[in-house]
């Protein structure tokens, strides 16, 4: 997910950062120019990763694969909500970490479940968008 650039200079170190308070965080302009806050942006994510799932074949393959991405796609915004709730920068980068960390784990489970559901493609390519 793209980070403000205030979270980009924490995660480089820079202690010269203008974040007074974390969660005064928002996120880059999207493409219709609305500005979204990343709580509400990584719910949204993890709705639709539970919309997506709902429409996935019942099989062997799919049950492992749901019950991982599942796990993976919607903790991104739960980490992203307890890092604002941190009361320091090392705190807050390290459960920003975690997220980033969770974010990587979802694209790796929606391209297998794109192997294993071709026909899902389309679908799934936003969700791969917002999630890099």
């Amino acid at each position: 997910m793209a980070y403000v650039e205030s979270v980009q200079e924490l995660k480089r170190g820079n202690q010269k950062s203008k974040i007074s308070n974390p969660k005064q965080i928002t996120s880059t302009k999207i493409s219709n120019s609305k500005r979204y806050d990343l709580e509400d942006r990584t719910l949204e994510f993890g709705k639709r990763i539970i919309r997506m799932c709902r429409t996935l074949p019942k099989n062997n393959i799919n049950f492992r694969l749901i019950d991982q991405i599942m796990r993976s796609g919607c903790s991104i915004g739960a980490n992203y909500r307890e890092a604002n709730e941190t009361e320091t920068k090392k705190d807050f980068l390290f459960r920003l970490k975690i997220a980033r960390k969770e974010g990587k784990e979802t694209i790796y489970w929606l391209n297998l479940i794109i192997e294993a559901n071709a026909d899902f493609t389309e679908r799934i390519k936003p969700l791969r968008t917002e999630n890099e």
